[in-house]
């Protein structure tokens, strides 16, 4: 029988360090050893691979299930985010590339992947690390509009997690600034944004070549601006400021009306481009992975969810390695290893698999449709699990993180090119040596913890967990040491009992302290 538990909690905040874990953590520090000896370290940062297990020990939550492939993932995933965190006069930041790159700004900074360094480095203990990120790109000299970024739906998100939004509050000026930029520079008198395909970090894409300068009205830069709406209206709201809320709610509904109007194809049953320039309002002829960032952000009404077939149909985006960024039955569908290194016309993309992935989450926690289950999220995320390795010339094969992925052979493309660029070898030009490797240009982490696991971060005072786990899929799982709103979380399903020795089935603890409990794997809400 399933039921929800409510209770208050009422523990001192300076019982979480002190509270034991579930999990030993040593028994995950071989993962790291075996990173740092198959690892060239070849740029190094703040934390070093010398001290990667100390930062990840003191700053991780702990996951441990079944399919070890995909707990080796999520360790490896941190020890690279770990390598990103670069300590400057200006605070810290965190990078995409680890050397440094002509085309970044401020201490290698980019813009483009900076909402996903905050809704993956939201888990870290240490909130000092995004606290200063978000500083710096409003108030240390970062460039916050150099591609599109969710600035303030992800610093908000940051903040959710922690349960503080002492950071979001002292930037809410420089957002409603920053918002009111994106206005003035991209949105027309169709009420739409526009971008260019790689000011979206989507280089040669179908829907861009539509254009002349390859400009179009996208999913992506709408759904950001929604977000952002949202997350400034939430901020005033804290502030008391009903003026400035209630117009970034407006701001959010006209985006929300004017997407769904207008990028929505009603016979392919999804959102599309708009390529900007054209006599009317034709919208592209493809389907590409982005028409699926509305979700991101939960935009979209029920009758939309139509569009989430495309996910697992061979013809549309599924593909043995992975995620492929436009249909696979377009006739200008490409795996191409000439022109530009990063093409979006047909490669799998981390970034955008990362998009897609949290917002199939989003659907399947806040939807009520028939075409997807959380079988169908965890088959994806063990296919973008997969993907995470690269073949040495010796046939062995180690963990790795690059830019994009042929999804039939699981060959990271632009490797394959940077690595002989310049006569034979790679070009300074183009970043320099294994510019790649280790790209911090996604989400993974994060996918297991608020997707998987189910932790989802609540504005209030509240904890919402409800698994994506399919009920009869694995015998146990451990989300251990998970850091929310100054308490300490687990979560434990253990099918005898005898694995974790806390009993049987479901179970959510705060601070070491069982709230939750049943049979089954199933939502459980409690009130902090």
């Amino acid at each position: 029988m399933k039921y929800i538990v409510i209770l208050l909690i009422c523990i001192a905040p300076c019982l979480v360090s002190a509270q034991k874990g579930v999990l030993d953590t040593k028994e995950f520090k071989h993962y790291v050893d075996e990173f740092n000896q198959n690892d060239h370290e070849l740029y190094r940062q703040k934390f070093p691979n010398s001290e990667a297990w100390a930062f990840m020990e003191a700053n991780i939550p702990f996951f441990e299930c079944p399919d070890k492939q995909l707990e080796k993932t999520y360790y490896f995933r941190w020890w690279t985010y770990r390598k990103h965190i670069r300590e400057t006069p200006d605070g810290y930041v965190i990078t995409e590339f680890l050397p440094n790159v002509p085309w970044a700004g401020k201490h290698n900074t980019i813009s483009c992947p900076a909402g996903h360094h905050f809704y993956e480095g939201r888990w870290l203990h240490n909130a000092s690390y995004l606290s200063d990120y978000a500083q710096f790109w409003f108030k240390k000299g970062g460039s916050p509009r150099s591609y599109s970024f969710w600035a303030a739906d992800a610093i908000t998100r940051f903040c959710e997690v922690h349960g503080d939004f002492s950071v979001g509050l002292n930037l809410l000026p420089d957002l409603i600034s920053n918002y009111k930029a994106w206005e003035n520079e991209k949105l027309d008198s169709t009420g739409l944004y526009w971008q260019k395909d790689d000011r979206d970090g989507m280089e040669v894409s179908v829907s861009g070549a539509m254009s002349e300068g390859k400009l179009g009205y996208r999913a992506t830069i709408n759904s950001y601006q929604y977000g952002d709406a949202k997350a400034i209206a939430y901020l005033a709201g804290l502030k008391n400021d009903r003026i400035t809320e209630n117009a970034f709610k407006q701001k959010a509904a006209a985006i929300r009306m004017n997407v769904t109007e207008k990028l929505w194809d009603e016979k392919a049953q999804f959102f599309k481009v708009i390529p900007r320039g054209k006599p009317e309002l034709t919208q592209s002829d493809a389907r590409e992975l982005h028409g699926f960032t509305p979700w991101y952000f939960n935009m979209p009404d029920k009758k939309y969810a139509g569009a989430w077939q495309q996910l697992k149909d061979t013809t549309g985006f599924s593909a043995p390695y992975g995620l492929t960024s436009v249909e696979r039955r377009h006739p200008d569908f490409r795996i191409s290893y000439e022109g530009h290194e990063c093409q979006w016309n047909g490669p799998s993309w981390p970034f955008a698999t990362s998009i897609t992935l949290t917002a199939l989450a989003n659907l399947l926690n806040n939807y009520q449709q028939q075409y997807l289950t959380g079988s169908d999220y965890l088959k994806a995320l063990r296919t973008y699990s997969r993907a995470h390795q690269r073949k040495k010339a010796d046939g062995t094969k180690i963990p790795w993180i690059d830019e994009n992925l042929n999804p039939f052979t699981g060959d990271w493309i632009s490797r394959t090119r940077l690595k002989s660029w310049d006569n034979g070898s790679w070009s300074a030009g183009k970043g320099g040596e294994e510019r790649g490797k280790d790209y911090n240009h996604s989400t993974f982490c994060d996918l297991i913890i608020s997707g998987l696991v189910g932790i989802r971060p609540q504005q209030g005072n509240i904890l919402v967990v409800n698994p994506l786990v399919p009920q009869n899929e694995w015998d146990y799982f451990c989300l251990d040491r998970v850091k929310y709103h100054n308490r300490m979380l687990t979560v434990i399903y253990d099918r005898s009992g005898k694995k974790y020795g806390r009993g049987k089935g479901f179970r959510v603890f705060v601070d070491g302290v069982e709230k939750f409990a049943s049979d089954n794997i199933e939502k459980a809400e409690i009130r902090l």
